[in-house]
């Protein structure tokens, strides 16, 4: 298993609510996972691996402990498949624009 050195950059989760300590108004499918944050900074621990309990420097300075999650963590996003309409309306409106000049 990779190990994670002493000021990488890694990601760690921090539990803030056990799953029967969550709103009761939740969905029911929410209500039975833990509410979890994720942090990114530099590994202030020697080393560590995935799963250990580590301490993090973040960019704005704070120190953080958790359980390390990923080691150089990538940035990830996805906002769904692209929607027709959304992708069209720019050339469209270009097109009005021109018609008014």
């Amino acid at each position: 298993m990779k190990k994670a050195k002493k000021g990488e950059w890694v990601e760690i989760e921090e539990v803030l609510l056990e799953s029967d300590k969550r709103a009761q108004h939740l969905p029911e499918d929410t209500k039975k996972v833990p509410l979890v944050q994720w942090f990114k900074g530099y590994l202030l621990n020697e080393e560590a691996e995935i799963g250990d309990y580590v301490e993090v420097e973040t960019l704005i300075g704070r120190n953080i402990t958790g359980k390390l999650s990923d080691i150089n963590p990538k940035h990830v996003h996805n906002f769904g498949e692209p929607i027709k309409e959304l992708i069209d309306i720019g050339k469209e409106l270009r097109k009005e624009v021109e018609e008014l000049s």
